[in-house]
């Protein structure tokens, strides 16, 4: 065979091979018609009106305050602000907001977020059929950003309901949605992670994936490829203010759980520890005798809290709760957080490098409470540890009862060494160090001249009220 017709060959056997790759890739991505026909007809798409005060100045516009959100968290519609048509006469103007929700029930009630329908004055529900109804709010929870809605109907469409805990990462999920109003658009990618935990959320374990998101989708369904609603999409994490493959779905488990309280009580209700948790790292699990970082580490148990009448103390680091890891400390709010109150909870906590098995009755969520500020420093025995390179005094009983304290000293001064490095300032109060609860300026000088060189350290460091561990090393 020639050297020509040998090239000939192999190109002609290289493309029919490319070909047959192509088929089997092809033949192995989902096809998602049949899932978007029929659940299409329950997705639906919700605008608000909202009436504006008004203008204090001629011309002046209205543009509602975006202050404290968080920098990279941002919320459809607070991203998507709406133009506010001037008028002449200075009379009340409506401001209007677009987003997605879901029919769960035959009778018309409808899953979206809160923050679509936050504080609107009327609420209207665009079908598939694009008829328009006007919605009830049946209640809102801020906290999962979940609402639930009422429209009129019968035999309404609905979307089938599956269990996000069996969603697996990496499986194919598919959005309906009306990013920037057009109607039904459809989105899909992979679930990109479980349990995710994000700024000022830490009652949703959130479901990351790479689905384009964009505003106008918050509210809408997230499906898997049976074709059931694992989730409600939610939020995106963006540095453009739009889809930057990063995008943040409720668990349809604990939206539906948000939602038969609404509807059967108003309200929601959460289970409770009162406790104060922080991470544990490399240095801290060091520190605590952990033999890797793990659990949630307790750095304030609030007085007269479920936590405080069952036992659990300071420095304790809880590795389970009944039953199921904690593997980073904001795991536990979400499991916390999903139990009756009244309800009895077994924590297995690691105190004195030794594991331990406490039982505690769950308390009810409260509404949050002012901070505790702590007094101005009193007198007592000035103490100073040239290893440290800090002065502390004795806490005055004022203190000492507005803190719920026995002991502890507050600092008074922090010179170079240590504890500048470390962040430390004058009016910190510090309550333990090196696993050891501190009685007094006394007793903190003593334990600082026997802290081990080349380990880790810990002390814990209560500052305007908020406690936290840190750790720091000695190298002489």
């Amino acid at each position: 065979m020639s050297k020509v017709k040998v090239k000939s060959y192999l190109s002609g056997l290289m493309a029919m091979l490319m070909l047959a790759l192509a088929t089997v890739a092809q033949a192995d991505l989902p096809d998602f018609t049949e899932l978007v026909e029929q659940a299409g007809p329950a997705v639906v798409n919700i605008s608000t009106r909202q009436k504006l005060p008004e203008r204090n100045q001629a011309g002046q516009q209205l543009i509602p305050d975006l202050e404290g959100l968080p920098p990279l968290f941002r919320e459809f519609f607070e991203r998507n602000i709406p133009q506010i048509p001037r008028s002449p006469n200075g009379r009340q103007q409506e401001a209007q907001s677009l987003g997605s929700g879901f029919i769960i029930s035959a009778d018309g009630y409808v899953l979206t977020n809160n923050h679509v329908v936050a504080d609107a004055d009327e609420i209207l529900v665009r079908m598939s059929d694009r008829s328009e109804l006007e919605a009830k709010l049946i209640g809102a929870d801020p906290r999962s950003d979940v609402a639930l809605l009422k429209i009129e109907g019968r035999n309404l469409p609905t979307v089938k309901l599956g269990k996000s805990d069996n969603l697996k990462v990496g499986e194919w999920v598919l959005a309906i949605g009306s990013p920037f109003g057009f109607d039904y658009s459809v989105t899909a990618g992979i679930v990109s992670a479980k349990g995710r935990s994000l700024p000022n959320e830490s009652y949703v374990p959130f479901i990351q994936t790479d689905v384009a998101i964009n505003p106008g989708n918050s509210g809408g369904p997230l499906f898997n490829l049976n074709g059931e609603v694992v989730g409600i999409n939610s939020q995106i994490f963006t540095r453009s203010g739009g889809f930057m493959g990063l995008s943040f779905a409720i668990p349809i488990d604990v939206a539906m759980d948000v939602a038969n309280q609404l509807r059967d009580t108003g309200k929601v209700s959460r289970g409770w520890l009162g406790v104060v948790i922080q991470e544990v790292n490399k240095d801290l699990a060091e520190s605590f005798g952990l033999d890797k970082p793990a659990g949630a580490l307790v750095a304030q148990v609030l007085e007269e809290g479920p936590a405080a009448k069952g036992g659990l103390r300071v420095g304790d680091v809880i590795l389970t709760l009944n039953g199921r890891q904690i593997v980073v400390s904001a795991d536990l709010p979400h499991l916390v957080g999903g139990i009756k109150p009244g309800d009895k909870a077994k924590l297995e906590v690691v105190r004195d490098g030794s594991r331990k098995t406490l039982e505690v009755v769950i308390g009810a969520l409260p509404e949050e409470g002012e901070e505790i500020a702590i007094g101005t420093p009193g007198s007592g025995v000035e103490s100073s540890s040239n290893r440290l390179g800090v002065t502390v005094v004795d806490l005055n009983s004022e203190q000492k009862k507005a803190l719920d304290l026995q002991g502890g000293v507050l600092i008074k001064e922090v010179s170079n060494g240590p504890a500048a490095l470390i962040g430390l300032r004058p009016g910190d109060v510090i309550t333990h160090l090196s696993n050891q609860a501190i009685k007094s300026a006394q007793h903190f000088t003593q334990v600082a001249k026997e802290l081990p060189k080349n380990r880790s350290v810990s002390m814990r460091v209560l500052r305007q009220g908020r406690a936290s561990f840190i750790t720091f090393k000695l190298s002489e």
